[in-house]
């Protein structure tokens, strides 16, 4: 039996006191960036990024010479988290809740650098018996990247809210377990496995709902937050951010560069994609896929997370409500349309 991951008054007393009293040796000027991500076509401009090392090419032009970059990946956001606080990584790509909750937590000492893609997030099941949110039991475990605190445990929970009620927000919480998007699109294909639903991302909605009999659409984040939502971010302590200020900057403009070339020389991200991830999936199949409805929002500027922020806020998740999303961003981003 797989058992849900909860994050206890411990685990945010960690991040408090580890954010906001960061060593001196954190806020020091780097010459070796460390920045994470997960796993998914949603992460496409970093591996674009890595491959055409765009961060040191604009911090270079910003007069920052020798500078380099280690990519690490993850399974989820929690584990990215986890390495922000441990001072393994310097900046992570990675789901609005995460970056709302840490700066929630932290008081401001965790905002965002610039958002990287907002597609659609997917909810697949292969039980036949499951054809809407309401249809859950509580036998039903549907495999999220993090319990609770990822975009895609939120996004269940704000539709769990429309469906039975405000204050029946967190219904489903109990069905929700913790596997990396690889991890769950092989669960579902494990017909005797008890994970049976995936609040999947691409290419794994594309790869389930292809591969696995049965596989169907629940419900996906358009409809559940009237348009695109952001579901891949830079975020950094404030702490790095105004220790590396040419650094955040280099971020934002590596960012539109790699967005620039998805959208301008497609087979050639997917190609880079491909090479970095391993992704065994066709390029032919993973342009037909950017070709889908909401595949091709990848925007500098965030989208949807103040209604995000403000679900988090209503159910007690976050304590303080920002006015606005630049809020949790930072300056760097001050100047963009984001919501």
């Amino acid at each position: 039996m797989i058992k849900p991951f909860r994050r206890g008054a411990a685990a945010i007393a960690l991040i408090v006191a580890t954010v906001l009293a960061a060593s001196p040796a954190r806020a020091q000027q780097k010459s070796e960036i460390a920045l994470s991500r997960q796993p998914g076509i949603f992460y496409m401009p970093s591996h674009i990024m890595e491959k055409l090392k765009l961060i040191e090419k604009h911090a270079a032009s910003l007069g920052l010479a020798g500078i380099t970059t280690k990519w690490i990946t993850f399974s989820g956001g929690g584990a990215q988290t986890d390495a922000l606080l441990a001072g393994g990584v310097d900046i992570l790509n990675t789901g609005t809740g995460n970056l709302l909750l840490l700066w929630d937590r932290t008081r401001g000492g965790v905002k965002g650098i610039v958002a990287t893609s907002a597609q659609p997030m997917t909810l697949i099941s292969r039980d036949a018996n499951i054809k809407s949110i309401r249809d859950f039991g509580p036998s039903d475990k549907i495999a999220v990247p993090t319990v609770k605190v990822s975009t895609q445990a939120i996004v269940l929970q704000i539709a769990a809210a429309e469906a039975f009620g405000a204050d029946q927000w967190s219904k489903l919480d109990a069905n929700t377990v913790q596997l990396g998007h690889p991890d769950a699109y092989a669960a579902l294909s494990n017909p005797k496995h008890e994970v049976h639903n995936h609040f999947s991302i691409p290419p794994f909605t594309f790869l389930e709902l292809k591969n696995v009999p049965g596989a169907h659409i629940v419900l996906s984040s358009p409809d559940v937050m009237g348009g695109p939502l952001s579901q891949a971010q830079f975020f950094t302590t404030t702490k790095f951010a105004e220790a590396n200020p040419k650094i955040i900057q280099a971020v934002r403009d590596a960012t539109k560069e790699a967005q620039a070339l998805i959208r301008s020389d497609t087979k050639q991200a997917v190609e880079i994609y491909k090479e970095i991830t391993g992704d065994k999936t066709s390029v032919e199949e993973l342009l037909d896929l950017l070709k889908e409805p909401g595949m091709m929002e990848w925007n500098l500027e965030p989208q949807g997370t103040m209604k995000f922020a403000a679900h988090l806020f209503k159910t007690g998740t976050l304590k303080s409500q920002p006015k606005a999303w630049t809020d949790y961003y930072l300056p760097v981003a001050h100047d963009l349309k984001g919501n």
